[in-house]
């Protein structure tokens, strides 16, 4: 495919979330994962070279163009954006979902001590958090995960990506050594 460049960066600008290169391929059956890779990488780095008002970054297992940070105060003038919908309780209830995953009800209750029922099932429909299953104890309880769309927030490549319990509070670190 002689304009296999072009297509995908057409496919990544007009789409609302990260698109990995099996996800392209999908679309584009005649072109190898390898060369969609291949081309992922080479807008990745034009964009980071570029330098312009907005990159190709690499988000929750797929690409998405992402405005800059510098630009944000202006973008915000355009937007007007809301401010932010998630409680202190959902961003503990969430927090804990993120590092703990595969989490229990239970466990998420445990370290926060209040009934978490209702901030669950908040951040189910905000689609932050998903039911991955059910453990295989008694009662059958379900059990809770992070999803894409918590990535896509976040602007994280992964759960690895998440900041150590250190990077979020150093003055913790040092009182522990």
């Amino acid at each position: 495919m002689d304009d296999l460049k072009n297509i995908v960066e057409s496919l990544l600008f007009v789409s609302a979330s990260p698109l990995s290169a099996e996800q392209i391929k999908n679309l584009l059956p005649d072109a190898e994962t390898r060369e969609i890779r291949r081309v992922l990488e080479a807008l990745e780095e034009e964009y980071k070279n570029r330098n312009g008002g907005f990159a190709l970054e690499a988000v929750a297992g797929g690409y998405q163009f992402r405005t800059r940070p510098e630009y944000r105060q202006w973008i915000e003038k355009l937007h007007q954006p809301q401010p932010a919908k998630l409680s202190r309780a959902a961003m503990e209830t969430l927090a804990i979902v993120a590092y703990h995953q595969p989490v229990l009800r239970s466990e998420i209750e445990h370290i926060r001590g209040v009934n978490s029922g209702n901030t669950l099932r908040f951040l189910l429909e905000k689609k932050l958090i998903r039911v991955l299953g059910r453990r295989e104890i008694p009662g059958r309880p379900l059990v809770y995960g992070t999803t894409r769309k918590f990535l896509e927030t976040f602007g994280l490549k992964n759960l690895q990506d998440l900041p150590t319990p250190g990077e979020i509070n150093p003055a913790d670190d040092k009182n522990n050594a």
